[in-house]
């Protein structure tokens, strides 16, 4: 869909559909993408500017379709190619652009490719993985762990040697080393292009390369300290040399040279797990050769505090010249936000709100997850409706990513919330119905009348789409910064306390006049002081 704005990735709005739990019209309890045309009327009533889509290939899903077994096809649970066509049709004809989910730092055991290669030493896709001999003692190559706990490697008695997963046994790490792996890569994504495709999420995009040495990773300092508490055996190291190496760079230019074959196509990668996310972000979109945007962990964790989100984006700010963030507080990997964010006996509502005003407010781009306009909460599953894998093998002391990826509820009176017509995959849970979206349609207050409003908001004001930002002296736990793009000059503040606090506006600041805030803590500006109720935002024009 070329529509002649080349940039309209910068400072965009992404809606994440997580297709398992959008909408199931065949019966089976899962999603589909027929489910998914046929509610994208909602997503589009947001005001969003692209639907990006978690993956849909073909897939033996042992880790939920991030173990891809074909990258030219649809898994059957999905539904076809055809299905896929008349989705990228309708986004087009909604004015959505439409992303998908790019898997390609590893692939399932069950791919061709990675048949071939472990069928012996040397056949012709013998390198296209990360293979390596045992140890003289029989142990792994080295000391690199996976993300999902355990060593990094897997004894195959074919080839009798090890492969590389950072994840599940059964996503064997692609070898981005041979070039034959880079080209075949290259080859899908020109597929999906062809498709109509309009970009692409790039999943953990700095796995790609690891260290061609195999050296070990060192452990971390807290490690050494005995005052790690990590969960996995993955957090005890700095992941110097199997994640993030240099050469993923030259990588990323082959990507962004494809990619601008096609007019108006953007990427956006994940920086996943990262120890220096933001120099990591900074290096991978600038220069205008490699990707758009990226965007990282930092504001999807536990932290909720002026000063964590001033140090995020200040150093963004610092790091990057001319790249381009994307920032988000949820997503299908992380606990949802309202959930982590709602202090004992707080309203989930009030944050909800609270939080697509600072989203809409930072310079960026931003992605939303679905349900999330709903103001869901995390679910609580019994272990026996888990279907993550983290989830299942780390029980309980560490629960999985399946309660922020139960279905979305779209009717509260009907079976399953309208979801499906059977028991779906996951549970549908009770204190879900009451935020259906049928409920909170037309109901002023809601939270999702907020999230319309607010994403109207931000429309209308260009300096909160791309214009710059620099932050304001604040005393206790108060953001506010000024969002400036040619004429017009924004001040944005935010109360992240309990309890209302009152802040007295700079004296070199200028004169400030008000805009509505639509939401139910909206600041009140008499003279130069600036009353916030708790969780309380402003909004203001400078002249």
């Amino acid at each position: 869909m070329a529509d002649g704005n080349t940039e309209w990735w910068r400072g965009c709005v992404i809606y994440q559909v997580y297709p398992r739990s959008f909408q199931d019209t065949t019966g089976d309890g899962g999603g589909d993408l027929k489910g998914i045309t046929t509610r994208l009327a909602h997503v589009a009533s947001l005001g969003v500017d692209a639907v990006w889509l978690s993956p849909i290939f073909k897939s033996p899903m042992a880790d939920m379709g991030y173990d891809v077994s074909d990258y030219r096809d649809i898994d059957p649970i999905f539904g076809s190619l055809e299905d896929f066509d008349a989705l990228v049709a309708e986004a087009h004809r909604l004015g959505l652009k439409l992303i998908i989910d790019q898997v390609i730092s590893h692939s399932s055991d069950r791919h061709e490719w990675f048949v071939e290669s472990r069928a012996s030493r040397d056949n012709a896709k013998a390198d296209w993985y990360v293979w390596a001999d045992a140890k003289p003692d029989g142990s792994a190559p080295n000391n690199w762990q996976s993300l999902f706990g355990g060593p990094a490697w897997e004894w195959d008695a074919t080839r009798r040697q090890y492969y590389m997963h950072n994840f599940l046994a059964a996503q064997p790490d692609l070898n981005f080393h041979t070039p034959d792996v880079q080209d075949a890569v290259l080859d899908t994504v020109r597929f999906w292009l062809e498709r109509g495709v309009d970009g692409f999420r790039l999943d953990t995009v700095n796995y790609y390369v690891h260290d061609r040495w195999l050296r070990d990773n060192p452990p971390l300092a807290s490690s050494v300290a005995g005052t790690n508490g990590a969960t996995t055996t993955y957090a005890f190291q700095e992941h110097l040399f199997d994640k993030t190496r240099p050469e993923n760079l030259d990588f990323l230019k082959r990507f962004r040279a494809l990619l601008d074959e096609y007019p108006d196509r953007a990427a956006v990668g994940e920086v996943g797990d990262e120890e220096r996310s933001l120099q990591t972000l900074a290096a991978y979109t600038s220069g205008g050769d490699k990707l758009q945007m990226c965007y990282t962990f930092d504001l999807l964790g536990p932290q909720f505090s002026a000063a964590h989100v001033r140090g995020c984006v200040e150093a963004f700010e610092t790091a990057v010249a001319d790249g381009w963030v994307c920032w988000a507080f949820s997503n299908h990997d992380v606990v949802r936000h309202v959930s982590r964010w709602t202090r004992p006996g707080g309203n989930p509502d009030t944050v909800a709100k609270f939080a697509i005003a600072l989203l809409c407010s930072l310079r960026g781009s931003i992605c939303l997850y679905q349900g999330e306009e709903l103001g869901l909460e995390e679910a609580e599953l019994a272990y026996e409706d888990l279907r993550d894998p983290l989830g299942i093998r780390f029980w309980p002391g560490v629960k999985g990513r399946d309660g922020g990826r139960t279905p979305m509820v779209w009717e509260a009176g009907a079976e399953n919330a309208g979801f499906s017509p059977v028991r779906p995959w996951l549970p549908v849970p009770q204190a879900h119905r009451a935020r259906a979206v049928d409920v909170q349609n037309g109901e002023d207050g809601s939270v999702l009348a907020a999230y319309r409003l607010v994403l109207a908001l931000r429309k209308r004001h260009p300096a909160l789409i791309s214009g710059s930002i620099r932050f304001l002296e604040t005393d206790g736990d108060v953001l506010a910064f000024v969002r400036q793009q040619a004429g017009e000059r924004l001040l944005c503040v935010f109360n992240f306390t309990a309890d209302p606090v009152e802040w007295t506006l700079p004296d070199d600041l200028g004169h400030v006049e008000s805009i509505d805030l639509p939401i139910d803590t909206a600041g009140v500006l008499q003279e130069a002081v600036l009353m916030l109720p708790a969780l309380g935002g402003f909004l203001g024009r400078i002249s």
